[in-house]
C-alpha cells in the first residue's frame, strides 16, 4: 500500500520527531510505501523572533522578552542542527513542503491510507487542533482516511470548536486515539468507533531504540527533562541525587537548569532516547520521556504540568498501567521509592501493543478491500 502520514514532524521537539518517525518505520516494516506529508505551516516554521502575547502587551515586556529569549535561541543552533540532520537522515518525507489546506487540496499528495497522528495534532488549544489540514480535510473520497494515536491533550474541547471538530471526525474511516479522556471526547460528539492505541514508540522494540541512542554517561545519574522550569523538579531531582549517591544531568534549551551537574544543550533526538536509556532515575513532565523511560524498564516520576493543561495523555497512560504512585507534584516527602513491577507493566503494554497493530491491520485490510 502508499500510505501518507500528517504529524508535527519538524518542530525541534525530540518527541514529536521520534513518534514521527516510529509509525513510519513501522509501517515500512510491513512492506508498505510510507511517507510523511511535509506540512510547515507557518506557525510550525521555526521562527527565532516569535514571542507569546503575555510577552507582547507593552514595549518594556517585549524588549525584556527579546533580551533574554533571543540570545538563547541563537546559542540552541547546534541543538537545532542535529534535529535537521535527524530529520534528513531518518525521516522520509514528501518532496514537496506544503504549508496551507489550499495547498493540500490543490496538489495532494496521492496515498491508499491517509494516518493522521500520531501527538497532539488535534489540541485545539494549539493552532494545530484548528487547522483542517489535521482532519485530513484534503483526502480524495476513495482514499482510507484514518487516524493513529491521535491526542486532543485536554479532557474537553471548548465548545465553540465542537462543530467543527465533530463535523471532520465523521469523515474518518477509522479512529485512534491515544488516551482514553480522547474517548470520552469522541463519545461526546456522537462518534462511537473510537479506540485507544499506543503512542507509535512503543511499536518498534526496545532493541531497535537501543541501536537508534548516542549518548554515553562515565557516571550514574538522574536525568531531568522540564519543558516549563518546574520548581518541584528541582526540588525532587536535588533530593533523590543526594539519597542515592547520583549526578544531575539535564537538557537546558530556554530555561536555566543551574542546579544540574551537567547541562546538555545540543541534545537531538537520539542524543534525548540515550540520556533516557542510560540514566537511573527520570524527572518529567514530557509525554515521550515517560513513553521512553518505560521501553527502557527505568524508575521514573511525573510532575504535572501548570503552565499548558496537557496533562491528560500522561494521566492516562499511568493510570492504565497502574503507576498513578509515580506522579510526584509537590509531596517530595512521599516519593515512592518502591521497584517498579515491570513485568507487569511490559505486560500491559504488550497487550495494548497487540490491540494497536490489529488496529493497523483493520486500516490496511480496508484499503486493501477497496482496491
Amino acid at each position: 500500500m502508499k500510505i501518507k502520514t500528517l504529524t508535527c514532524h519538524d518542530v525541534y521537539n525530540p518527541g514529536a520527531s521520534l513518534q514521527a518517525y516510529a509509525l513510519m518505520k513501522y509501517l515500512q516494516g510491513l512492506g508498505h510505501d510510507v511517507e510523511i506529508i511535509n506540512y510547515k505551516p507557518d506557525y510550525l516554521s521555526y521562527n527565532l523572533w516569535s514571542i507569546g502575547a503575555k510577552w507582547n502587551k507593552n514595549v518594556l515586556l517585549k524588549f525584556l522578552y527579546y533580551s533574554y529569549v533571543i540570545p538563547k535561541r541563537l546559542s540552541l543552533k547546534r541543538r537545532r542542527k542535529k534535529f535537521d540532520i535527524f530529520t534528513k537522515e531518518h525521516l522520509r518525507v514528501t518532496t514537496k513542503k506544503y504549508q496551507s489546506i489550499e495547498e493540500l487540496k490543490t496538489d495532494t499528495p496521492i496515498a491508499d491510507i491517509y494516518f493522521a497522528g500520531s501527538d497532539q495534532i488535534w489540541n485545539t488549544e494549539s493552532p494545530n487542533g484548528k487547522d483542517p489540514s489535521f482532519f485530513l480535510d484534503f483526502v480524495p473520497e476513495d482514499a482510507v482516511k484514518a487516524s493513529y494515536a491521535a491526542s486532543f491533550s485536554v479532557s474537553e474541547i471548548a465548545r465553540e470548536y465542537i462543530d467543527f471538530v465533530k463535523n471532520r471526525l465523521i469523515t474518518f474511516d477509522f479512529i485512534s486515539v491515544r488516551e482514553k479522556t480522547g474517548i470520552n471526547i469522541l463519545k461526546s460528539l456522537g462518534i462511537e468507533h473510537g479506540c485507544v492505541v499506543m503512542d507509535p514508540v512503543f511499536l518498534l522494540d526496545k532493541g531497535h531504540w537501543e541501536k537508534l541512542s548516542k549518548f554515553q554517561a562515565n557516571e550514574k545519574y538522574i536525568f531531568v527533562y522540564d519543558q516549563e522550569n518546574n520548581p518541584v523538579i528541582k526540588k525532587a531531582a536535588l533530593k533523590l541525587a543526594k539519597l542515592f549517591n547520583l549526578s544531575i544531568y539535564a537538557i537546558e534549551s530556554l530555561y536555566p537548569m543551574s542546579y544540574a551537574d551537567r547541562k546538555i544543550k545540543d541534545a537531538g533526538p537520539e542524543e534525548f532516547v540515550g540520556l533516557i536509556k542510560n540514566c537511573e532515575i527520570c524527572l518529567t513532565n514530557s509525554y515521550h520521556c515517560i513513553a521512553f523511560s518505560l521501553i527502557f524498564n527505568k524508575k521514573f516520576y511525573l510532575f504535572k504540568r501548570t503552565h499548558q493543561k496537557v496533562n491528560s495523555r500522561m494521566l492516562d497512560l499511568l493510570d492504565y498501567l497502574g503507576l498513578n504512585n509515580r506522579i510526584g507534584d509537590n509531596k517530595l516527602d512521599e516519593l515512592n521509592l518502591e521497584k517498579f513491577n515491570y513485568t507487569l507493566i511490559n505486560e500491559l503494554i504488550h497487550k495494548r501493543k497487540e490491540g494497536s497493530t490489529k488496529y493497523i491491520e483493520r486500516v490496511i485490510e480496508e484499503a486493501i478491500t477497496n482496491e
